[in-house]
C-alpha cells in the first residue's frame, strides 16, 4: 500500500477558488481585496481545503476585470499592493494552506507598456510580440476568426495600418508566443511570483497560447444556431490547441518544477476546454511533462443524470495517461452557480460527487453556501461578454456577486453598496446563520472535507463503477484494507440502495436505513 505522504499536496488535496472582487472588501469601495482575503482565512482554512486559487489581483484597466492584465509583476491598486500580497502570502502558508495565481499568458492589457510599445510603430523592437497581419485584399480583417466574446477577432490600426489579433475583447491583444523575446519576458513574471513563494498557477486559456501558421479561417460550425453564442458559429480548428503550444506548457512545466522541493511542490493547472482524447496531451509524457492538472469542465458541461454521468466519468477515466492524475470542477467565476442550476438538494449531490471521485476536486466560493441563481438588473450587468451577447444566457455576473457572511448591512462584505448585487436571500443565506446550523450546506462541505482527509480511500484510492437502479450513481473507493462505497440518487425519487455496509455520511442523516431517498447521497463503509 502506498503511503499518502508521499503523494504530492495536489494529489490529495482540494482547491479552494476566491474571486477577490468578491470575497471581501477591506477599505470601503464595494470591491473585495488582498486584505479583505486575509481577514476572512479561518473561513476558508476551516473548511478543509488544501489550496487557495487567486483570480487574477495584477494592475488592470478592467474591461475584463483582471484578465486584461497591464503589468505581470504587481498588484492592482484596488486589490492592494505587494506588500500586501506578502502578508497574505504569509497568513495562508501559516495556516497550512498553498496560494495558485491565475496566471494570463495568451493576452494582454492594451495598455500595457509592451502593447503601447507595439503599436507605436512597425518598426518597434515590441511590434512582434503581438500579432500584427496586413488587411485582406478587400480591406477586411485578414480571416474569419471570431472573438469569443463575439465579433471579429481582428482590429484595426489605423496608425500602423494592420490589424491586431484578440480572441477575446479588443482591450485584450493575443500576444505572440513564437516571439522568443516574449516567451522570456513571459517567463521571467512567472519567475517574479515563484520567487516570491507562490505554490504555482492556474493558466488562463492555456490551449489558445498558439496560432496555426498562416492564420487559415475556421471551418464554419454546422451546428451553430441563433441563441448560441456567436463564437461558436467557428469551430476553432486554427486558432487553439496547436501542436507547438504543447511545448510551451513543457516549459512552463519544467520551469515550474525547478522551484519544488521535498514537501513543496509547486502546481499547474491549465485551464483546457477540449475533447478527452486531446485534453489527455496536455499531460505531456514522462519524460516531458506539461501540467500537473488540465482543468477537467465535464461536470458543468454535461447533463445532470446517472446514465450520462457515469459513461462521462468512465470515458475521462480511460482517457487518461499512466502518470496522469483526474482532477474536477462543480464551478467557477465563469459557470452558472451549482445551486442555480440543479436546485439545493442536488446541489448536495453534487457536492458529495465533486469530494468523493477519484481527483483533485476545485470548489469556487459561495458554493459551500448553496448560493443559487442571482438575477443581475440590466443597469448592475458588468460581465463584458453579457453587454455584447445580451439575452442569450452568458452572462458571467450571477457567479461573481459578492460572498455573504452575515446578516448586517451588505452582508458583511463591504460597508457600502457591492459592485454587483448580494444573492437575495443573503439575511438568511450567509456563512454565518449556516455555522450555526449542523444540517446546513456548509456543515456538509465541511464535513466531506473532513471525511476525505480522514480517509485516503477517497482522496487517492482507486475507483470503480458499481451497477445501481435507474437514476443512481453508484462507486466504491478503496485503498489498502479500506473500501467505501458511494450512492447518489440524482432524482427526487426513492430508490433501493444498492449495497450494504454503515454509513459514514447522508446530507439527509446518518441513520440505519435501507433505501435510497430522494435527493440523497450515501457514503458507506
Amino acid at each position: 500500500m502506498q503511503n499518502t505522504s508521499d503523494q504530492p499536496w495536489w494529489q490529495r488535496g482540494t482547491v479552494y477558488q476566491v474571486y477577490p472582487r468578491s470575497f471581501q472588501d477591506s477599505d470601503g469601495d464595494g470591491i473585495g481585496d488582498l486584505a479583505g482575503i486575509e481577514r476572512r482565512l479561518d473561513h476558508i482554512a476551516s473548511l478543509g481545503v488544501d489550496a487557495i486559487w487567486l483570480s487574477p489581483i495584477f494592475p488592470s484597466p478592467m474591461a475584463d476585470f483582471g484578465y486584461d492584465v497591464s503589468d505581470y509583476c504587481d498588484v492592482a491598486p484596488i486589490f492592494g499592493d505587494l506588500p500586501a500580497f506578502d502578508r497574505l502570502l504569509t497568513a495562508i502558508h501559516a495556516r497550512g494552506l498553498k496560494l495558485l495565481l491565475d496566471f494570463v499568458p495568451n493576452h494582454s492589457s492594451d495598455q500595457h507598456p509592451w502593447f503601447i510599445d507595439s503599436r507605436s510603430s512597425r518598426d518597434s523592437a515590441k511590434r512582434d510580440w503581438y500579432i500584427w497581419r496586413d488587411a485582406a485584399p478587400d480591406g477586411g480583417p485578414p480571416n474569419n476568426w471570431i472573438s469569443d466574446f463575439g465579433g471579429s477577432a481582428w482590429e484595426w490600426d489605423p496608425a500602423t495600418e494592420q490589424y491586431y489579433l484578440h480572441a477575446f475583447l479588443k482591450q485584450q491583444p493575443d500576444l505572440n508566443w513564437r516571439h522568443p523575446d516574449l516567451r522570456r519576458a513571459m517567463f521571467d513574471a512567472m519567475r517574479f511570483w515563484l520567487d516570491r513563494g507562490v505554490d504555482g498557477f492556474r493558466i488562463d486559456v492555456l490551449w489558445h497560447i498558439i496560432k496555426a501558421e498562416g492564420f487559415p479561417d475556421n471551418p464554419a460550425n454546422p451546428y451553430w444556431r441563433p441563441g448560441i453564442t456567436e463564437r461558436d458559429r467557428l469551430i476553432q480548428r486554427h486558432s487553439t490547441d496547436q501542436p507547438e503550444a504543447h511545448a510551451i506548457a513543457a516549459d512552463m512545466r519544467a520551469l515550474t518544477d525547478s522551484y519544488t522541493a521535498p514537501g513543496h511542490e509547486r502546481v499547474l493547472i491549465g485551464e483546457i476546454f477540449l475533447p478527452n482524447d486531446r485534453h489527455a496531451r496536455w499531460y505531456g509524457t514522462p519524460e516531458r511533462p506539461q501540467v500537473h492538472l488540465p482543468f477537467n469542465f465535464q461536470l458543468i458541461e454535461n447533463r445532470w443524470d446517472a446514465t450520462t454521468l457515469r459513461a462521462m466519468i468512465a470515458n475521462y477515466e480511460a482517457s487518461l495517461p499512466a502518470h496522469g492524475w483526474p482532477n474536477w470542477v462543480i464551478g467557477s467565476h465563469d459557470a452558472p452557480r451549482i445551486a442555480a442550476r440543479l436546485g439545493e438538494p442536488q446541489a448536495r449531490v453534487a457536492a458529495m460527487l465533486l469530494l468523493t471521485l477519484r481527483g483533485t476536486p476545485t470548489l469556487y466560493q459561495g458554493d459551500e453556501i448553496g448560493i443559487g441563481e442571482v438575477a443581475i438588473p440590466g443597469d448592475r450587468i458588468r460581465d463584458p461578454q453579457d453587454l455584447r451577447q445580451p439575452g442569450i444566457g452568458i452572462g458571467r455576473d450571477r457567479s461573481r456577486t459578492p460572498m455573504p457572511w452575515d446578516d448586517s448591512a451588505f452582508a458583511g462584505f463591504s460597508t457600502v453598496e457591492p459592485w454587483l448585487p448580494l444573492n437575495p436571500d443573503w439575511p438568511t443565506r450567509n456563512v454565518a446563520a449556516q455555522q450555526a446550523d449542523p444540517r446546513s450546506m456548509l456543515a456538509l462541505y465541511r464535513r466531506l472535507l473532513s471525511l476525505r482527509r480522514a480517509l485516503p480511500a477517497l482522496s487517492v484510492g482507486d475507483f470503480r463503477l458499481l451497477d445501481a437502479a435507474d437514476g443512481v450513481l453508484a462507486y466504491e473507493r478503496r485503498h489498502g484494507g479500506t473500501a467505501l462505497r458511494v450512492a447518489l440518487n440524482l432524482t427526487d425519487e426513492a430508490k433501493p440502495l444498492p449495497f450494504e455496509g454503515d454509513i459514514l455520511l447522508s446530507p439527509l442523516d446518518d441513520a440505519p436505513h435501507d433505501t435510497l431517498r430522494a435527493n440523497e447521497g450515501i457514503i458507506l463503509r
